[in-house]
């Protein structure tokens, strides 16, 4: 009987730690989620230099997180400084191969809007469990899925997650300087020429008149991306004031590279 309650009493330790070191690895855990950014050498590395996208949409032929992975890591070979990347998936398996800077999306369509770059709260969720440096969310005057403002959803992240770096995807000047007052921690080019606002515009017309605008009337850092497609371009944008500059498609999307041959072979 003795042997029993000496038994009972070290299981009752045994359990006390065990929950303790439960206790323990949840904090650290919430603690390694919410650690502040923005003094993250890693983020300031990026400055004037080179982001690759890397990604394949469910459609397209390179769609596999193993694939992005590999893409991630001949970007790094080739002098990447960073890498965009969409889904927690991908994310985590690019974390494995390289140990970049990483601005963190998810793309997901609703039928109630138009926005499909990180939409809701459920995406960041995702991705907060992939831990990215950043997170990009469309930033357009557009309303979110269940009719949520840019502004309700900001000071949610925010509430929610107040450490966490966002970058904000932007497609008119405008648009740019209200994620700006709003706080956001960067401000991308991202969606110039690809909403109904911004119809038409290119972000590299006017010696990238629209970028200049925008560096001149926000105090956050600028990211220039969306249809920057030759080295030229890339090297200019960042003499214009840049922070860094994306680069995606023109790099990791074979298909598109390769119909651009086609076709000029093809003119008469």
């Amino acid at each position: 009987m003795r042997y029993r309650a000496i038994l009972r009493k070290k299981r009752k330790i045994f359990l006390k730690c065990a929950e303790s070191l439960k206790i323990k690895l949840r904090l650290l855990i919430l603690w390694d989620i919410r650690r502040p950014r923005h003094m993250n050498q890693k983020v300031e590395s990026l400055k004037g230099r080179l982001i690759v996208s890397c990604q394949a949409l469910p459609r397209e032929p390179l769609h596999s997180s193993f694939i992005m992975g590999r893409m991630a890591l001949a970007a790094k070979m080739g002098g990447a400084a960073g890498i965009r990347a969409n889904t927690k998936e991908d994310i985590l398996e690019i974390r494995s191969r390289v140990d970049l800077p990483l601005i963190g999306i998810v793309k997901r369509d609703y039928e109630d809007s138009e926005i499909y770059i990180t939409p809701t709260m459920r995406e960041v969720e995702e991705l907060m469990e992939a831990g990215p440096e950043i997170i990009a969310v469309d930033a357009t005057e557009r309303l979110r899925p269940g009719g949520v403002t840019l502004d309700d959803f900001f000071r949610e992240l925010k509430r929610i997650y107040p450490e966490q770096l966002y970058m904000a995807d932007c497609s008119t000047v405008e648009e740019a300087v209200h994620a700006d007052e709003l706080g956001f921690d960067f401000i991308g080019t991202t969606l110039v020429g690809y909403t109904e606002q911004s119809a038409g515009d290119h972000i590299e017309r006017d010696d990238f008149r629209i970028l200049r605008e925008i560096l001149a009337r926000v105090s956050h850092r600028v990211i220039a991306e969306g249809n920057i497609d030759t080295p030229q371009k890339a090297r200019r944008v960042i003499e214009l004031g840049a922070f860094a500059v994306v680069v995606g498609s023109i790099i990791t999307r074979p298909q598109l590279i390769t119909k651009a041959f086609a076709e000029a072979l093809s003119e008469p």
